[in-house]
Formats: C-alpha cells, sequence, structure tokens
C-alpha cells in the first residue's frame, strides 16, 4: 500500500527503516480523511497500521500518476543495524517467532550482533518482521530511484517537511517516532561480520551510489540538478 493523500496529490514509497514512521506520522496529520487519536494514545504501530508498508509493485506506480511521488532514503549499513538495535534488542521480536519457539529453526532468541548478521539470510526465515525490515531497497522502491520526483535521506527530513510545506500550506514538523538508545556501527563488528554482509551491503550502495558513500570503496558525489 503507497501512503497517499489524494487531496494534495502526494503519494509516498516508505522503504522500513526509513524514518518511515515519522514521515507517515507526519502525513497523517494533515490527511484529512484521518482521524487522530489523542497523542497519548498513540503507540508507533498506529502509522502503520493506518499506511502499512507493502512491495513495489508497477501497478502501484502507475496508479499514482501525476501525485508528487516521493521516497525516503537511509544508509544501508546503519538501516541493517537500526533493525537489529530496534526489532532484535529493543522489542525483543524474535522471542515470538514461532519457528524459533517451536523448535523448527534453531537460533537463538537474543543473539548478539555479530551472530544476528552472520546468520541474517537464516533470521529472515524465521521472523518475517526481520526480513521485512531487511529486505532490499528496491523491493519497496522498485528497480531505479530516477521516477521518483524527489528522493530525500534519512538526514533530510528538514528539507521533505519544506517541501510538504510548499505543497499542502501545513506547517510541517518531522518529528523522531522511533529511536533506539543502543549506539552501533560498522566499526564495532568483527572483520567475519562485515565480510558475511559485504555482498548485500555492495548491492545496496550502488543502487544508492547517488546519494550515499560505499564503505568499501566509491565515495558518495550528490548529483547536482
Amino acid at each position: 500500500m503507497v501512503t497517499s493523500i489524494d487531496h494534495y496529490q502526494i503519494a509516498y514509497w516508505a522503504l522500513p527503516k526509513a524514518a518511515c514512521s515519522s514521515v507517515k506520522a507526519a502525513l497523517a496529520k494533515i490527511d484529512p480523511n484521518v482521524y487522530l487519536p489523542p497523542p497519548d494514545n498513540i503507540e508507533n504501530v498506529f502509522w502503520h497500521r493506518l499506511y502499512p508498508t507493502e512491495r513495489y509493485r508497477p501497478k502501484r506506480w502507475r496508479q499514482y500518476e501525476g501525485y508528487w511521488r516521493f521516497c525516503v532514503v537511509r544508509d544501508p549499513v546503519k538501516r541493517l543495524i537500526s533493525c537489529y538495535t530496534d526489532r532484535v534488542v529493543k522489542r525483543r521480536e524474535l522471542r515470538r517467532s514461532r519457528k524459533i519457539g517451536r523448535g523448527i529453526v534453531e537460533l537463538p532468541t537474543d543473539p548478539d550482533p555479530d551472530y544476528f548478521f552472520q546468520n541474517l539470510c537464516r533470521y529472515q526465515r524465521a521472523a518475517s518482521v526481520i526480513k521485512h525490515h531487511t529486505l532490499p531497497a528496491p523491493a519497496f522502491l522498485g528497480k531505479s530511484l530516477t521516477r521518483f520526483d524527489s528522493v530525500f535521506r534519512t538526514e533530510e527530513l528538514h528539507l521533505l517537511a519544506a517541501d510538504l510545506g510548499l505543497k499542502t500550506g501545513h506547517d510541517i514538523e518531522l518529528q523522531k517516532e522511533n529511536t533506539s538508545n543502543m549506539k552501533l556501527g560498522l566499526d564495532d563488528l568483527r572483520p567475519e561480520t562485515i565480510d558475511a554482509l559485504r555482498p548485500y551491503l555492495l548491492q545496496e550502495y550502488d543502487y544508492l551510489r547517488d546519494y550515499y558513500d560505499d564503505p568499501f570503496g566509491k565515495p558518495f558525489q550528490k548529483l547536482v540538478a
């Protein structure tokens, strides 16, 4: 499902773990078709039930012809690590995996980051929530980002807020809706863990080559319109 506001002809393609909670919350607050409960009664999951994130489909793209179509992307390493710190450490969601709980898949439910990333494919098969949040970006945004009217990095949410304000006439504030206090970076992982992630990351950085540095070589040079 694409997050759209027909009243303003805006369509947003969400990428999990790339500020999608924050963007959905901001859009919900200006969507004339949405009724919001009191702020104290809203949990993070509310935004995703309201605007579910689904994989890219060409049919959905064509459906929003003429809309301002945009997305938000994130550094691939930070996106992967965010899945671990949020979904595995903070939410303990692996403890709810039926396949692990029933012994169908033998995996620890509270793995350290090295074990988790070295066995990422197994965890993806064991828990749909992990698979959803670690699928490559093209699964949600399509084969090419060039068709979007605007692509924002997570570091540029202030620019997104400004553009949304111009297009809707609202004062837009993009607040952080889902954060983790755990600090973890690529340098904190073992060399063998980085080697295990390298094929995935090389593809992601190639896809996002116009937006992010490739830590394995090619520098980021942002295109100038």
